[in-house]
């Protein structure tokens, strides 16, 4: 256990900033500029609702007012044991305002979310350690992305969104080392928790043999079935309405170019359904490429620069999301942002990767930034917010490596990392007629259309 957590030491420590600085900045920091009121994620109220109610079993209620939920079951299933004690201790539930301006719950209930967005710090941590990638390096890493999940997590209280990443990051991993099963479960969980893990199944997908396809569609599919179905069961017009049209505000949120070719509502909604539909279409043409380039070498464990690759492909296609959604919400860019860091922090010479994701870094928190303006203009907001994207994902892009020169990445179960004199992915690049060892492993000249290959460090 003490390895484990020397190995995972920055995403700890910044999972602890990111708690005491969410806290402060949401509870002490208000007073500061003149406020009386804490400033609160008000989104969250709902799905607390809703995550105490499963506590009594209540399916039928999950989506009825006033949880207002949108998102699948699970998202409400991940904050249950923080219901559990709510309703223990008997804290209220009503929304803050002025005649609730400081909620104890926030006092329980916001440690314990934010905490649970971090899973993608550790997820995003295991990756960089499995693709090689140096200490300190994954330092700055931890550093970068817990700066932009300040708004998912502390700032609108989305902790289903940061889940879904996190379990779609490991599950990733567990693909790269050919242990399909736990990766279709993990990509299921992820979906049921919010599905907008939907864009990036396909680019998993895309490098599945198709005798392996069906058995992870189904596990990819169970976790989300079943919990839907029992929620349907118990209140079928509720549940569906509510996951069918989502509905998004256009005068609370950020309006977008295709707000006017979406489906309109009453109350000046709009239905976001239909449009994310395209987007995943979108998805599988992405995942068309991922395949045309990968699926030769998905046999077997994953060389370092394929498993770059298709992160920067998960990255893109969950940037669909802000490029075609009809309106916008400030945290929606996050997804995309937490997953390029990644690949971003991969590189050769040492000089490069570090300049890589210090420019990516920097990025992905201005954006964060800017993401929380309140300007309704879609020239003001939304462009250059998509702008931003677009940037972020050319400076992360993997270098471009023919599919027989990758090398898997050079990573003990010990989890030591590659140094900053090491080649893309931490992995070693084979001389004609030799054979390299580091950290006590070999490997070898690869035979012509073969890719040389090293055991990964297990993803914890």
């Amino acid at each position: 256990m003490r390895d484990r957590l020397v190995r995972r030491l920055f995403p700890l420590l910044a999972t602890v900033v990111l708690i005491i600085v969410g806290m402060l900045t949401t509870t002490w920091g208000p007073t500061l500029i003149g406020r009386s009121e804490w400033a609160l994620p008000y989104d969250l109220w709902g799905t607390l609702v809703a995550a105490t109610r499963l506590t009594h079993l209540d399916l039928g209620g999950l989506y009825t007012q006033p949880t207002g939920l949108v998102s699948l079951p699970g998202a409400a299933v991940i904050l249950v044991p923080v219901g559990v004690v709510i309703d223990a201790a008997g804290l209220s539930l009503r929304i803050p305002g002025p005649d609730n301006p400081h909620p104890a719950v926030w006092l329980v209930a916001g440690p314990y979310q934010i905490a649970l967005c971090c899973v993608t710090l550790f997820a995003a941590d295991a990756l960089a350690e499995q693709l090689g990638v140096s200490k300190w390096r994954r330092a700055l890493l931890a550093a970068g992305s817990a700066g932009a999940l300040w708004s998912v997590s502390a700032r609108w209280g989305h902790p289903e969104d940061a889940v879904a990443v996190g379990l779609l990051l490991y599950a990733a991993g567990a693909l790269s080392r050919s242990r399909t099963a736990l990766a279709g479960w993990l990509t299921g969980a992820a979906v049921a928790v919010q599905p907008l893990a939907l864009l990036a199944l396909p680019v998993l997908l895309a490098v599945l043999p198709v005798r392996r396809t069906p058995g992870f569609l189904v596990r990819s599919a169970l976790p989300a079935v079943v919990l839907l179905g029992a929620a349907a069961l118990a209140n079928w017009h509720a549940t569906i309405t509510a996951v069918t049209r989502q509905p998004n505000s256009a005068l609370i949120n950020h309006p977008t170019a295709w707000t006017s070719l979406a489906p309109h509502m009453s109350g000046g909604n709009v239905a976001a359904g239909p449009t994310r539909a395209v987007t995943i279409l979108l998805a599988c043409c992405c995942a068309l490429l991922v395949r045309r380039r990968w699926l030769a070498l998905a046999s077997g464990p994953w060389p370092a620069a394929m498993l770059a690759d298709i992160l920067w492909w998960a990255a893109l296609t969950l940037a669909l999301r802000s490029f075609f959604e009809p309106v916008m919400v400030s945290y929606y860019p996050w997804p995309p942002l937490a997953v390029a860091l990644i690949p971003a922090a991969l590189g050769f010479p040492a000089s490069k990767a570090w300049l890589r994701l210090i420019a990516a870094s920097v990025i992905a928190d201005g954006l964060t930034a800017a993401a929380q303006g309140t300007s309704h203009s879609v020239w003001i907001w939304w462009v250059p917010l998509v702008a931003g994207l677009i940037v972020l994902l050319a400076v992360a892009r993997p270098r471009a490596f023919a599919p027989a020169d990758t090398v898997a990445p050079d990573t003990v179960a010990a989890g030591a990392v590659a140094d900053d004199a090491a080649p893309p992915g931490g992995g070693t690049l084979s001389v004609p007629g030799a054979a390299t060892e580091r950290s006590g492993k070999s490997i070898s000249n690869p035979q012509p259309g073969q890719t040389p290959s090293a055991s990964a460090a297990p993803l914890e």
